[in-house]
């Protein structure tokens, strides 16, 4: 499957491999890291981001890709909806149908409420899926939230939200007993104690998972148990808009069914974005990882109505996307493959940087490699890749460790007829998590009464760079928060009048800043038509 060129630099993995084992690269200064990210970390590349004229972030930076959807037309008017018309009446509105949906609705049926999710694609096709690593928890006697707080904020660059961090630290040894407990096939001992491992940045072992499938194995069983209560999911069709009621609170969306286009009313007490991501917006060109519809859908939704964003200019690109084979370009290849001991070596079979370092700094270093120093290794097609030396997980662990610990990978390989037992990967930076999103008070709450979030759709806990396995942990911690929260708040609540006049006092607003554009938003899926320019990475 490889090319004469990609053998040839294999030879000089292969000659320095047994040099390597045990004699890792040194890790970098802080101050190396962040002269690094400055000049290599796509975060930093000023042309690829605008400043907003409007909305309640009016002046913060944001990518381009992202400022066009939250500066953009709706894809209704007022007019086009009858509000008297209640196709669904519920408590509590779940949008979205992937980890944080599915946990925030469990809870919130437990609390009682009448819940609902509606999500664009079936449930479970979320980003979730797609994790594959690990779920991060402090729950060994020589751990602590204490330390993993500490791990998670270093990591984050220190710009986490304190109060947000140390629920997601504190509640993460319960969560996962949580997922235990409803049946999550975690990786255990003999005994059955829970085998837990080091991701980048972290100072314990604390990575929990099952397989290198853990978000497919998480996802399954919440999807089971969101089907055993009998919690009633709607497939297919989208929040288009939020419904607010005359005091400015949140009360229910405007649905479109994917397929029909027809427009139906939801009316709620409370309601909970759960959208996931943004990978398919495909910012600065870049492949993703995540699943087909991650186009920031509920950054749009709750923006419009008022909710205000943090950090919405920072994204994670993972170091270790897939760079070749074509076929499977920019999909995921686990943080995992580097914690049982696989090195990231140029084309000249030098390791050049520690293997588990934090996201951001290893996929700079990446990026570093292969455009100033030319020491990158040419994919058909155009565009560079870095290998990941997996031959060496065997040689430190014993044969037959790949096909036990990260099985899923190994599969994925050899339908390509590339065994990654005996063959290093090609992998190079996938567009693969949403730092920034909707910024929540501890509770789950937006900016907007009654209107909650939970999971990637969140902005903050992670500050402006996430750690591994710290994802499927807050789409636990805070989907089980925002549904108790929402069905609590949901007993309080008397629905007003229902009304859709903030899609014109956003139209007004645009109007008066000088916008003007054919885009409409939320996005919805992404477009992939011949020459759109999403096909290769950016080198």
């Amino acid at each position: 499957m490889y090319t004469p060129e990609m053998l040839k630099s294999i030879k000089k993995v292969e000659a320095t491999r047994a040099s390597r084992i045990g004699v890792e690269p040194r890790r970098m200064t802080a101050d190396e890291k962040e002269t690094l990210l400055a000049e290599f970390h796509p975060d930093h590349i000023e042309s690829q981001f605008t400043t907003l004229t409007i909305g309640p972030n009016k002046g913060e930076k944001v990518p381009l890709e992202l400022a066009e959807m939250l500066q953009a037309n709706s894809r209704i008017k007022a007019s086009d909806v009858d509000l008297s018309k209640i196709d669904y009446d519920v408590d509590v509105l779940v949008i979205g149908g992937g980890g944080a949906g599915s946990a925030a609705a469990i809870m919130a049926n437990e609390q009682g409420a009448n819940v609902m999710i509606v999500t664009k694609l079936r449930h479970g096709d979320a980003n979730t899926m797609m994790a594959e690593g690990g779920i991060q928890a402090a729950d060994k006697p020589n751990d602590s939230p204490a330390h993993h707080y500490i791990d998670a904020m270093g990591g984050g660059h220190f710009k986490n939200i304190p109060e947000l961090l140390e629920r997601l630290v504190t509640l993460g040894p319960d969560a996962v007993k949580w997922l235990n407990d409803l049946g999550v096939l975690f990786d255990k001992d003999e005994d059955g104690t829970m085998v837990t491992t080091h991701g980048g940045g972290t100072s314990r072992k604390r990575m929990h998972a099952a397989k290198d499938y853990t978000g497919a194995e998480i996802m399954r069983v919440l999807r089971d148990e969101v089907i055993n209560r009998n919690i009633p999911v709607v497939d297919f069709t989208s929040a288009i808009e939020l419904i607010l009621d005359e005091k400015g609170r949140a009360a229910g969306a405007v649905l479109m069914n994917m397929e029909t286009r027809e427009l139906l009313v939801a009316r709620a007490k409370t309601v909970i974005i759960a959208t996931g991501g943004a990978g398919r917006m495909h910012y600065q060109g870049f492949p993703t990882s995540n699943h087909y519809g991650a186009t920031a859908d509920g950054l749009v939704l709750g923006y419009r109505v008022g909710a205000p964003l943090v950090y919405a200019y920072t994204l994670q690109y993972h170091p270790t996307g897939v760079a070749f084979p074509e076929q499977i370009f920019g999909a995921l290849v686990t943080e995992k493959v580097r914690s049982i001991g696989a090195m990231l070596v140029n084309a000249e079979g030098e390791a050049f940087m520690h293997p588990l370092e934090t996201r951001d700094v290893s996929a700079a270093s990446i990026i570093r490699e292969c455009k100033a120093r030319k020491k990158g290794v040419e994919v058909p097609g155009g565009g560079y890749g870095i290998w990941l030396d997996t031959p060496m997980i065997e040689m430190l662990h014993g044969e037959g460790t790949i096909e036990k610990r990260i099985p899923g990978m190994l599969r994925m390989y050899l339908k390509y007829n590339i065994d990654m037992r005996k063959q290093p990967i090609l992998i190079y930076p996938t567009l693969h998590y949403q730092n920034g999103g909707i910024k929540i008070s501890a509770d789950g709450m937006s900016g907007v009464e009654n209107l909650y979030v939970a999971g990637e759709a969140v902005g903050g806990i992670h500050g402006e760079n996430r750690l591994m396995g710290n994802s499927l942990l807050d789409i636990i911690v805070f989907g089980r928060i925002a549904g108790t929260s929402a069905a609590q708040k949901a007993k309080t609540v008397e629905n007003g009048t229902l009304t859709l006049d903030h899609i014109e006092r956003f139209a007004k607003e645009m109007q008066d800043a000088g916008i003007v554009t054919d885009k409409v938003s939320p996005k919805l899926l992404p477009v992939y038509t011949h020459g759109s320019g999403k096909e290769k990475p950016a080198f």
